[in-house]
């Protein structure tokens, strides 16, 4: 600061109302301070800084890099947001495990981030949010939701969507319908099984548990059954590439001899043959979403919490068994219109 304030030919205080943005400074003065710190290379300490100001003007996202082809774009959204907002981003993998979250956490707080977007994991320990709530950090949970209303949290809507995929199955005439779910232990999996057993409700089918597994290689259980499924609803995209892998391996005609439809889209979706008819969520909105919704708690923490739904999207292709023109659609949030 000493040396930028020499070359600019001013105080000391001035480069740090310059820096911090505390007072007004005239113009002229103004770019002969960032001339001297673009020469010098000057770019202040954030942490000490912040022990003055009250914060870091940074935001921390706790999520698993490799849990979902959809992460990039998720953080691009966050980053494009946050940039936006005059904030730094500051990043954190959870791995999807309840240890490294705790960890990715730790992390986060000890870089004195003014608020934390978190994607919780699996099985979480329960002990990372009642501890961030105790200390007072803004948090907003994005994608994998609480029934809790006591925190800010957004992500797609699940229920109605996934309803709305069995529903549009039963209209093809499918009485035996499978549900191969994602990771146990995710509010998102619990969701979509909630729809799963609407949607047969609502088309009037019978609830048979042997027609509801998990995991990436299920469907091979799921058609040795007495009486398998016709159609497969797959709960996430790495549960549709374990499903489209196993109908390759016993030559099954997607869309012919199987039905398939997935909630996500994958960006290869439609280059199948046939292309796969999903559910889209909204990933770009959830992310700038979640950081608008982070910096509305870090200017007012005293705001009642809140909870926002966003639709989806239902891409009708031919997976399903049907051709993708001149079909009943369905609904943005996922419901057969």
């Amino acid at each position: 600061m000493r040396d930028v304030a020499r070359l600019a030919g001013v105080s000391i205080t001035t480069v740090s109302h310059v820096v911090n943005s505390t007072r007004s400074v005239a113009p002229e003065t103004k770019a002969k301070v960032l001339g001297a710190i673009e020469h010098t290379g000057y770019t202040g300490d954030a942490i000490a800084r912040s022990l003055v100001t009250g914060g870091t003007r940074s935001l921390g996202v706790a999520i698993s890099l490799g849990a979902n082809p959809y992460s990039a774009e998720l953080l691009r959204a966050i980053e494009h947001e946050t940039t936006r907002a005059g904030y730094a981003l500051v990043l954190a993998d959870t791995h999807d495990e309840p240890d490294a979250e705790q960890s990715a956490v730790r992390t986060l707080r000890s870089r004195r981030v003014d608020g934390l977007v978190l994607t919780p994991s699996p099985r979480v320990s329960g002990t990372v949010l009642p501890r961030l709530r105790d200390l007072g950090i803004p948090i907003v949970l994005l994608d994998r939701l609480t029934t809790s209303q006591d925190i800010d949290q957004v992500g797609p809507e699940n229920v109605y969507a996934t309803s709305g995929l069995v529903r549009h199955l039963a209209d093809l005439g499918h009485r035996r319908i499978g549900m191969i779910s994602g990771a146990p232990g995710l509010a998102t999996t619990s969701e979509r099984v909630l729809g799963y057993r609407l949607g047969l409700g609502r088309s009037r089918l019978t609830w048979d548990e042997s027609l509801v597994v998990s995991g990436e290689g299920a469907l091979r259980g799921l058609l040795a059954v007495e009486s398998p499924p016709t159609a497969v609803i797959a709960g996430d995209n790495t549960v549709l590439t374990g499903v489209l892998h196993e109908c390759r391996r016993r030559g099954l005609r997607v869309g012919t001899d199987l039905a398939v439809v997935g909630y996500d889209e994958v960006e290869w979706a439609d280059l199948l043959d046939p292309p796969v008819t999903t559910v889209a969520q909204p990933v770009a909105e959830m992310g700038r979403t979640a950081v608008r919704m982070l910096l509305d708690r870090i200017a007012d923490p005293a705001r009642p919490p809140v909870t926002k739904r966003l639709p989806t999207t239902f891409i009708h292709r031919g997976s399903c068994g049907c051709p993708p023109a001149g079909h009943p659609g369905v609904g943005a949030a996922g419901e057969a219109s």
